[in-house]
């Protein structure tokens, strides 16, 4: 491709709306252009990397067996409701696209396809020898984004490869499920990735395990904590470990003592010369589930350690049904507000303690009459603790669990993991954080869909049994800015070479000089027809002007038929280090191949 006959426009400067690296250098390189909130443009250059990235998932996907598919994007709403999600996408999370047909019919633009999968497997999977099967589909997915941001990586239209397989039990599914794994690893290191599998957390999605592709950049919204043995690393949202050990309380007697001013846990230290660890700390929050009722929660956690509120939610969708509910659409802290619409007296914000009396919870049919009480693993360890006294001002010191306090019968994990802590693998191996960014997530589904929905299949012994699924996703476009985050200078992108939307690019520095015109042309023909992608600058600018974009939209190899020429030779320079040589125009070709090779 001839520059001069190309949409080609780069910008020097940054645009005011990008925020990130990746963002700003694929604006300004002409990769993509804004065309509304969270919506863009893949101008030709971006065009080809897309291309190429899945073209390697498509040949990823193809070795484990999977076959490709088309799914719509326009969902029926009745698909999301037999599945319980469609308040949960379009209430709760208030992600998903949804209109009204001129047949006053509720429908939705994909965020993603298990409704859709599920159904057609339904219609079509009968027996125990139609499995395992596995389908998957590469298009467009659309997302209502409150905050769209970073270009591509939080976008309200992405391109995205989405994968879904059925087995007549959990052995197969976990083989698939490690196949995929594997298929995962091979796709982001073809594509030049520096990256992590880490556990999940499957959220919405749901099911019963999962795993995160992240590609490690500075930039990347998620945090992933992991040791350096590299036998353990997990998303913050999902990750586990010992936390460092508690101190013996100096406490040895329970009694209840005046603390003024000390509703926090750093003012009651200073006050009673004590350490964080020997703390219980009692958190509220609201749970709203998907049935309209409101319950309310108090987490018992020691001082010095936060909840983990994926981790609370996720306990508290295991309590569902007890409410008459499928699931949970949110859980937040309670402002004052709040609190004074369902409290029948003011509440000891700051100083409540482990039992604090269900009274406080006036009658309502929207709110649950009593608290839903639950207790971190490293509170219920505690021993001669300090806690609130559930009177303003004054705290409790030498308590006990079973002696003052009755211990709540919910022992669960949901403190937060952070850095430093000690490895429940190895406690000699502690906590280290990295940021990435989320490329590919993979999710053993179970039955959660096929239960709902109906899809059912024969075994060999007659009998009618649930599919049990599972979920495969990439965020192409996704991935494709995050190489972009992952390897950029002061210059511009620096493309791997897998995905780079050409292998090299020849200027001419001087477009008046024939000899120069006439090098170029010869090595621009036979590098393509050779197999070098490779692109002519052959436009009317000065040199300077030329290698500044070659630089900027991040070509793997710029050859400069330059002054060079004269001794028979061009000029090549590799774009990821800068590295320049003379090579023999009868050897360009070659060269290259080998390179690329």
């Amino acid at each position: 491709m001839r520059l001069s006959n190309k949409l080609f426009v780069t910008l020097r400067d940054d645009p005011a709306d990008a925020e990130i690296p990746s963002h700003k250098l694929l604006l300004r390189a002409g990769y993509i252009r804004r065309i509304g909130s969270g919506v863009y443009a893949y101008l030709p250059l971006m065009l080809r990397v897309l291309q190429k990235v899945s073209q390697i998932v498509r040949e990823e996907m193809n070795a484990t067996g999977a076959e490709e598919c088309l799914l719509p994007q326009l969902q029926p709403a009745e698909l999301w409701k037999e599945s319980g999600r469609w308040d949960t996408y379009t209430k709760a999370e208030g992600i998903m696209f949804s209109l009204i047909d001129r047949r006053e019919q509720q429908l939705g633009l994909g965020p993603t396809h298990e409704e859709v999968i599920t159904t057609v497997a339904r219609d079509m999977i009968r027996s125990y020898r139609q499995l395992p099967l596995n389908l998957y589909q590469i298009q467009t997915k659309f997302r209502d984004e409150i905050r769209p941001r970073f270009g591509l990586m939080r976008g309200r239209e992405f391109i995205m490869k989405d994968g879904y397989s059925f087995h007549a039990d959990e052995e197969s599914l976990k083989k698939t499920y490690q196949d995929m794994y594997q298929a995962y690893s091979n796709m982001l290191r073809r594509a030049g990735l520096a990256f992590r599998a880490v556990e999940a957390d499957s959220g919405a999605i749901g099911g019963s395990g999962s795993t995160e592709f992240m590609v490690l950049a500075d930039a990347g919204e998620d945090e992933v904590l992991y040791t350096e043995d590299g036998k353990y690393a997990a998303n913050v949202e999902k990750a586990v470990s010992l936390p460092a050990e508690a101190e013996t309380s100096a406490f040895t007697s329970f009694e209840k003592r005046e603390t003024p001013g000390t509703g926090s846990i750093e003012k009651v230290c200073k006050f009673l010369k004590c350490s964080p660890t020997q703390i219980v700390k009692n958190v509220l929050y609201q749970a709203v589930y998907d049935n309209g009722l409101t319950v309310l929660v108090l987490v018992n956690i020691r001082g010095d350690q936060e909840v983990n509120e994926v981790k609370c939610q996720n306990e508290l969708t295991k309590l569902a049904s007890q409410f008459g509910a499928k699931t949970v659409l949110s859980i937040s802290v309670p402002t004052n507000e709040i609190i004074a619409s369902w409290s029948t007296k003011s509440l000891p914000l700051g100083y409540i303690a482990p039992d604090l009396d269900d009274d406080y919870i006036a009658g309502s049919k929207q709110v649950h009459s009593q608290f839903v009480r639950l207790v971190d693993k490293t509170a219920v360890e505690l021993k001669n603790f300090v806690t609130g006294a559930n009177e303003s001002g004054f705290h409790v010191v030498g308590a006990n669990w079973c002696e003052q306090f009755k211990l709540p019968e919910l022992v669960v994990d949901i403190r937060k993991a952070r850095v430093g802590d000690r490895s429940l693998h190895d406690p000699s191996q502690t906590l280290q954080i990295a940021r990435g960014i989320e490329a590919g997530h993979i999710f053993q589904l179970g039955t959660k869909y096929s239960e709902a929905m109906g899809a059912t299949y024969t075994n060999e012994q007659g009998e009618e049994k649930p599919l049990v699924m599972g979920c495969y996703g990439v965020g192409v476009s996704r991935l494709v800015q995050s190489a972009v985050e992952q390897s950029y200078d002061k210059d511009g992108i620096i493309w791997p070479v897998a995905i780079a939307p050409y292998h090299s690019i020849v200027t001419i520095p001087n477009i008046k000089d024939a000899q120069q015109i006439k090098v170029a042309e010869k090595l621009y023909t036979e590098l393509n027809k050779a197999g070098v992608e490779t692109l002519l600058d052959d436009r009317d600018e000065r040199a300077g002007v030329k290698f500044k974009d070659a630089d900027l939209i991040g070509i793997p190899f710029r050859i400069v038929t330059g002054r060079a020429i004269a001794n028979g030779k061009v000029e090549v320079v590799k774009r990821a280090n800068r590295e320049s040589q003379e090579i023999a125009i009868e050897e360009v070709v070659n060269t290259l191949q080998q390179w690329l090779k």
